[in-house]
């Protein structure tokens, strides 16, 4: 079999791509092995310069990496800190996101953006089982935690089942729990993806427009009848969708 050739330049490449990798790892191992715990400061570029022999571009591409992959968060002028771990909301049921922040000491609040009755769009319209141009409710708000934004909530709810829909403070009851409250659903679908956000998304959202969010599609019925299709983006780095059930298909619990 002939050797297979390498250039000077393809070495060299793999050698910074090495050494960049090293740091990320000697920082990711760290907090792994808890030497480094959340809200921790981390050693400074100056420092891991020193440490590790390389030069200033190769340890801040490493930084700039965990930060993108969520591991860390770096602020300007004063350093990167471990990042605190992403939270998860449950798949199962309808979340409350208000009481799942509070519930780990953290502020929540949420700022409405938009609630409005307008002729329902072709994809409101079909997720709602309405014709394009029917009457419908929509709102557009922004859920934070601790001032940064976690969740973008994009909903169009059905007027003949939630008909006071628009009347609400949802700076006060988010509409999930409002509509929770006053009309039961008996099913429920959830879709996630992973999308990019759209350039105001990621302005909402207080993140680059290359960074991946995920994106939770949930419809509810309530006796046959659509009653709310809602989309939540979430930043990826911010926050994490899953669930725990039995083999046959119930929750665990506790």
């Amino acid at each position: 079999m002939p050797a297979i050739k390498t250039s000077g330049a393809e070495l060299q490449a793999s050698v910074a791509v090495a050494r960049y990798q090293q740091v990320k790892d000697h920082i990711t191992q760290g907090i792994q092995d808890g030497y480094w715990q959340p809200g921790d400061r981390l050693p400074s570029e100056s420092e891991l310069v020193q440490q590790f022999g390389l030069s200033r571009m190769t340890v801040n591409r490493a930084l700039r990496e965990l930060a993108e992959q969520g591991r860390i968060q770096r602020l300007a002028g004063v350093g990167s800190f471990v990042a605190q771990a992403k939270p998860q909301s449950t798949l199962l049921h309808i979340a409350n996101l208000g009481d799942e922040i509070r519930q780990r000491g953290h502020d929540y609040v949420c700022q409405v953006l938009a609630v409005e009755r307008i002729a329902a769009p072709v994809e409101a319209a079909t997720a709602l089982g309405l014709h394009v141009g029917d009457s419908v409710f929509h709102a557009l708000c922004v859920h934070l935690e601790d001032g940064l934004p976690v969740q973008l909530e994009d909903r169009w709810v059905n007027p003949r089942m939630a008909p006071r829909f628009a009347e609400q403070d949802f700076s006060v009851l988010q509409p999930s729990e409002y509509l929770v409250r006053n009309v039961p659903y008996d099913q429920m679908e959830h879709v996630v993806d992973a999308v990019l956000p759209t350039p105001e998304q990621a302005r909402l959202l207080q993140t680059p427009q290359a960074a991946p969010c995920l994106l939770l599609t949930r419809r509810t019925w309530s006796g046959g009848v659509p009653v709310t299709v809602v989309r939540c983006l979430h930043p990826g780095s911010r926050y994490r969708l899953g669930c725990r059930m039995q083999a046959d298909g119930r929750p665990v619990v506790g």
